[in-house]
């Protein structure tokens, strides 16, 4: 007689993407500056760093040199970096961020980066929460540091001043090339130690050390340019245009690190100008454009285009934030000679999910609105956010991603890594999108909080912890506003004033200036809306969806 025992319906399989590309054998346990230079004796004495300013150049072999000789500096007193100890990156491009990021690999140490316009509440909480011993910096932010005596080394790489160290004239100068040997081959490595350590809100929150290790970031690099049919054909004889910051992971990995493993030059831009790009691009025959939508719709705008030699432009990559057909028809009017695609990644990510494959050296075609399919050698699946069951094509859930590519985890913080990476290894972006019946990945929606203004992140979280210390404000909350394609959102603060208190006359200019005192510019609030109590869950959650039909109705009734 059969068993009367109730069975269990079977779990139903997961639903899992994968590249159009085959996967290729991935050497990812090296340290992170042997790999990206693996290519040393090929490309020596090619160029390998151009200035944009100056048109000075640094070959290979002399970056390579220039690395060894800072390297064994650090390790040194009074800097003593190594194995477990984190230096901070605070400057815009330039050569010497490039020196001293691989530097700090050689030695063991972690780079945290950071943006030279934040404000100094912003860079004394990054340098407290990464627990940076020493900063490289410039004039401009050096004002900006925390006083902490000897607990902290400042090395200014433009100028001399009481309290610093010069970076050429103290620190490079305090090794001859016969002894730098860089001091790595007594190094204790291991491919899981962190070698980058920027800072991102995640899904939610306040921002959080995100932890890439030398096994993370090779492999990324990897995903994009190794093997005989990269994605993004990037090669030796290409020349790279580098005018995004290298404190943001899509410069730092997509363009330095692949640009380096590969032996192109690369040109480095210390701020982005339009006129300037066009003209660097023009002199220097720049064939590979890495940017973000912002600077695409400023060029479609543009009429500086027609002015300059363009034609040796044969790639632009488009990332940091979805860009609509319209943005990309008028870009591709303006360099018609140029494939123009998207990708599609995040800090936490490693940080690339997809390319469009139309890079690859094989002919695909570009699909207006895609971010191309994920990377090889790594696994996407589409989940449902409520019941967590995999989706199948052509239907939007959370986009999740897992491989050898994503974060260690988020620095001290084991909480927010177990609501980042599930048990399973996916990492879950809080991005909504489907994969359609090419594989392409479209992104339609997010589900996590953070505000895209120009391709930069903004914390909510961020934003309404600085805005309830403020004595007039008795509680906030921040959600993003759409605007103007070059621009994305903007952030609109919520405000309940304090009660029974003198401040009961705030205005939304105090409250926007009070906030620009403390962040960086692109983090500053743009509107105020003024409510009697923020919305929210028994949890204590902000309702946010219910703020943002608020704020439609209060866009009404300001247009009426």
């Amino acid at each position: 007689m059969g068993s009367t025992e109730k069975q269990e319906p079977e779990a139903s399989p997961e639903i899992i993407f994968r590249s159009k590309l085959p996967d290729i054998a991935i050497t990812n346990t090296l340290p992170l500056h042997r790999y990206c230079f693996e290519r040393l004796p090929e490309v020596g004495e090619r160029p390998c760093l151009i200035d944009g300013g100056t048109g000075a150049v640094l070959t290979y072999a002399e970056v390579d040199r220039l690395t060894r000789r800072l390297a064994a500096a650090l390790r040194r007193a009074p800097l003593g970096l190594g194995r477990g100890s984190v230096a901070m990156n605070l400057m815009l491009n330039s050569a010497e961020f490039v020196l001293s990021f691989f530097a700090a690999s050689r030695v063991g140490a972690a780079v945290t980066t950071a943006n030279p316009m934040s404000t100094p509440h912003e860079i004394a909480g990054q340098i407290a929460a990464s627990g940076a011993t020493v900063v490289f910096t410039e004039s401009m932010a050096a004002d900006k540091l925390p006083a902490m005596g000897d607990k902290l080394t400042v090395v200014l790489i433009d100028a001399r001043r009481d309290g610093c160290l010069h970076f050429w004239d103290d620190v490079m100068a305090s090794v001859p090339d016969e002894e730098a040997g860089g001091g790595e081959q007594d190094l204790d490595f291991d491919p899981d130690d962190v070698v980058a350590l920027p800072y991102s809100s995640g899904t939610t929150g306040l921002p959080k050390g995100v932890m890439l290790t030398h096994r993370s970031l090779s492999t990324s690099v990897a995903q994009q340019v190794d093997g005989d049919n990269p994605n993004i054909g990037l090669t030796a004889a290409d020349v790279v245009l580098c005018s995004l910051p290298m404190f943001h992971i899509y410069s730092l990995n997509t363009i330095l690190m692949c640009g380096l493993r590969v032996g192109a030059a690369i040109v480095v831009v210390r701020r982005f100008d339009l006129r300037r790009m066009m003209e660097l691009v023009e002199r220097h025959r720049i064939t590979v454009a890495p940017l973000v939508p912002p600077i695409v719709v400023a060029v479609a705008k543009s009429d500086e285009a027609a002015a300059h030699d363009l034609s040796s432009v044969r790639m632009v990559l488009s990332g940091a934030a979805p860009m609509g057909k319209d943005i990309e028809d008028a870009f591709v009017a303006k360099l018609p000679g140029a494939v123009l695609g998207q990708g599609y990644g995040m800090t936490e990510a490693g940080p690339v999910l997809s390319m469009c494959l139309a890079f690859a050296k094989e002919p695909f075609r570009v699909k207006s609105g895609a971010c191309g399919t994920v990377v090889r050698n790594a696994e996407l699946k589409i989940v449902d956010p409520d019941t967590g069951r995999s989706l199948a094509r052509n239907l939007p859930g959370e986009i999740c991603i897992r491989g050898q590519q994503i974060m260690k985890g988020y620095l001290n913080n084991p909480e927010a890594t177990r609501n980042s990476i599930d048990a399973g290894g996916w990492l879950h972006t809080g991005d909504v999108g489907f994969v359609d019946d090419d594989d392409e990945i479209f992104i339609v929606d997010r589900l996590k909080e953070i505000i895209k203004y120009k391709g930069l992140q903004v914390a909510p979280a961020e934003l309404e912890a600085l805005l309830i210390t403020h004595p007039g404000i008795a509680d906030a909350a921040v959600v993003g506003k759409q605007v103007e394609p070059e621009i994305g959102e903007i952030p609109v603060a919520f405000v309940a004033r304090a009660k029974g208190r003198s401040d009961d006359g705030l205005t939304e200019d105090d409250v926007k200036q009070f906030v620009a005192k403390e962040v960086v510019y692109y983090k500053k609030v743009r509107e105020v809306v003024f409510v009697d109590r923020i919305p929210k869950a028994p949890s204590g959650k902000i309702l946010r969806k219910e703020l943002r039909k608020r704020l439609q109705q209060h866009q009404h009734q300001q247009a009426v």
